[in-house]
């Protein structure tokens, strides 16, 4: 009696292994693209809570906090742990937020996946994941909208 083979041949690997190609080259893309939204939702919530905390400190002391150095994380002494318990200072992208103050009005800023400050003034929803998001005195002024591109 006759043994069957028992095994693939080159071709029917290099198939399986063409067929796998393909499927990653289609995949990853769109995992990439799922990244850099979720890193952008999360800045979009670390700066509403920190302008949140701002708010209550300048409700509580009739003005907002200082600064010297514009990082957020210098605010650490003005909020933790009376208005948050842990002050988030890093963006999606594990960079540091800005902060700015005069008078009653501050701002709280995000450089994006590119880590660059934008020129000229915030300017409404932006579809880059390199531009800035702003929140001013709460609200947001420069924020990622519809569809995003790198």
């Amino acid at each position: 009696m006759r043994q069957a083979n028992r095994g693939f041949t080159l071709i029917e690997l290099l198939i399986v292994v063409a067929i796998i190609g393909i499927i990653a080259a289609i995949a990853i893309p769109g995992l990439t693209s799922a990244i850099q939204r979720a890193r952008q939702k999360r800045t979009m919530v670390e700066l509403r809570t920190v302008a949140t905390a701002v708010s209550s400190y300048a409700t509580d002391f009739a003005y907002v906090p200082r600064v010297p150095t514009g990082v957020v994380e210098d605010l650490t002494p003005y909020l933790a742990p009376t208005y948050l318990k842990v002050l988030p200072y890093l963006d999606g992208w594990r960079r540091s937020m800005l902060y700015n103050s005069e008078g009653l009005n501050y701002t709280v800023r995000s450089n994006g996946s590119d880590g660059l400050m934008q020129p000229g003034p915030p300017m409404g929803p932006t579809t880059s994941y390199a531009d800035d998001m702003v929140m001013v005195n709460g609200v947001f002024v420069q924020w990622p909208d519809g569809m995003q591109v790198n």
